[in-house]
């Protein structure tokens, strides 16, 4: 008799107490939405009981769950009904320590997506480049290209932030 996965102590429990608040961050940067980070959440972890895919270890599944969930986020996005949609309600306020971290994180969550994908990974989960690489399955040096891209339009939005 199988266990059932809702259960304390499957893996897929064990999965989610581990990863889902990254992964709920993750899907916030690229969406900007708590309802759909938790929705693109939940569906990622839909998708590991469904597919149940063989992990070597705990860093290789957790690459697997940010690819899924980033690959979603993209999904989501590239949507027609979504590309219309203007969000005039429920929008929630982005919270940091202090306003100086604030006005960088709006910043980052403005970046187009490919850009705010590979910040959010290197500054706020301290993933290395070669990581990077890895769970978005692009080169290293496209990570590189996109961080240093994304820092230039980062410079770019305080220098003109500091200018007004």
């Amino acid at each position: 008799m199988q266990q059932p996965m809702t259960r304390p102590g499957h893996p897929v429990m064990k999965s989610y107490e581990q990863y889902a608040d990254m992964l709920y961050r993750i899907a916030l940067v690229h969406l900007g939405s708590r309802q759909d980070a938790e929705e693109a959440t939940q569906d990622t972890f839909i998708k590991l009981m469904e597919k149940a895919p063989l992990f070597k270890d705990d860093e290789h599944q957790k690459a697997w769950l940010i690819r899924v969930i980033t690959n979603h986020c993209k999904n989501l996005l590239g949507r027609g009904w979504r590309k219309r949609e203007v969000k005039l309600e429920g929008v929630e306020p982005v919270t940091a320590d202090n306003p100086e971290e604030l006005a960088v994180l709006q910043l980052v969550l403005a970046l187009p997506v490919k850009y705010k994908a590979v910040i959010h990974l290197y500054y706020y989960e301290d993933y290395p480049v070669q990581e990077i690489s890895r769970i978005l399955q692009i080169s290293e040096s496209a990570v590189k290209m996109r961080l240093q891209r994304g820092r230039q339009l980062l410079r770019l939005e305080l220098e003109g932030a500091e200018a007004e």
